[in-house]
């Protein structure tokens, strides 16, 4: 088996596309094909059903699914590991990026690090939280710098950077604008439009009402935070937002009872090696840029 045939296979498995997988690998799909053709032939078993365009792993796929990512995992971690043995800080940085720590948190660390460390070549994916932690969990990045889950995972290693204060938000005409405090109760009597309920923010709101006993009327829900909020400010309901994001097109409340916040930190898996850049770049999220 060779390296670039399993890693064919698992972008495959984890885009459920032959087209997909050719596009984030930079390969034709000819190309790809032909890569799980060989690997097939190899193991003497189908790793993929393929009916129209849907694409499911098989037994022997779903098999084979993760033991592919350890000799994924293993082959970086060598290259890794030789790599780093000059000290020096270079190479690539695979990074997932939650879109709002990247707009609203990061960008002063970025500017301090990519001048600190020129060899380093970063290469960042935005993206949500959720998806970044999963990417992480299959080690298929360095480093993920997102809403941390409220879920610990055991072999995954995660630490605080940034507590991020949220808000109740509404439109400056909004029927509860004239307020400084609100209670859930009041909220149930109007249109929300939460993060989406499958992200870390949205089930810290769902949380809340679910413990009340309470449902909130959802007109819509997205994940981009900037989006929410704009939607909040032309009056087409609630939201509970970061207080990062306050300014005078909305209007902040407190929510009685509850002090709502998320933390925001970086992620990374126990079984991956970290480089030197990865490590370098810690400690600048755990220090501070020092500009």
């Amino acid at each position: 088996m060779d390296i670039h045939s399993l890693k064919a296979f698992v972008t495959i498995a984890e885009h459920r596309s032959f087209s997909d997988a050719a596009e984030v690998l930079h390969v034709t799909q000819p190309a790809i094909s032909k890569r799980i053709h060989n690997l097939e032939a190899q193991l003497e078993h189908r790793l993929f059903d393929r009916i129209g365009r849907k694409v499911t792993l098989t037994e022997a796929g779903e098999a084979l699914l993760p033991q592919a990512r350890a000799i994924l995992l293993a082959m970086a971690n060598a290259e890794r590991s030789v790599h780093d043995l000059s000290g020096s800080v270079g190479g690539k940085l695979s990074m997932g990026i939650s879109h709002h720590i990247g707009l609203h948190r990061l960008p002063p660390v970025l500017r301090y690090f990519t001048r600190t460390y020129p060899e380093v070549r970063l290469d960042i994916d935005f993206m949500d939280s959720e998806q970044a932690h999963d990417m992480i969990l299959h080690g298929e990045l360095d480093l993920a710098i997102i809403t941390l889950s409220p879920e610990k995972e055991p072999n995954l290693e995660s630490f605080a950077v940034w507590n991020d204060p949220l808000t109740v938000a509404v439109a400056l005409d909004h029927p509860l604008a004239n307020k400084r405090a609100v209670t859930l109760q009041q909220l149930q009597g109007y249109t929300a439009i939460p993060p989406g309920l499958s992200t870390y923010t949205g089930q810290i709101i769902k949380r809340l009402f679910d413990e009340a006993g309470l449902k909130m009327d959802v007109a819509m829900s997205t994940n981009y935070m900037e989006t929410i909020k704009v939607m909040v400010s032309i009056g087409l309901g609630w939201s509970i937002l970061p207080a990062t994001l306050v300014d005078d097109s909305i209007k902040a409340l407190a929510l009685q009872g509850h002090n709502l916040h998320r933390t925001l930190g970086c992620v990374h898996h126990r079984n991956r090696s970290l480089s030197n850049a990865a490590q370098a770049f810690i400690a600048v999220l755990q220090n501070g840029p020092l500009e």
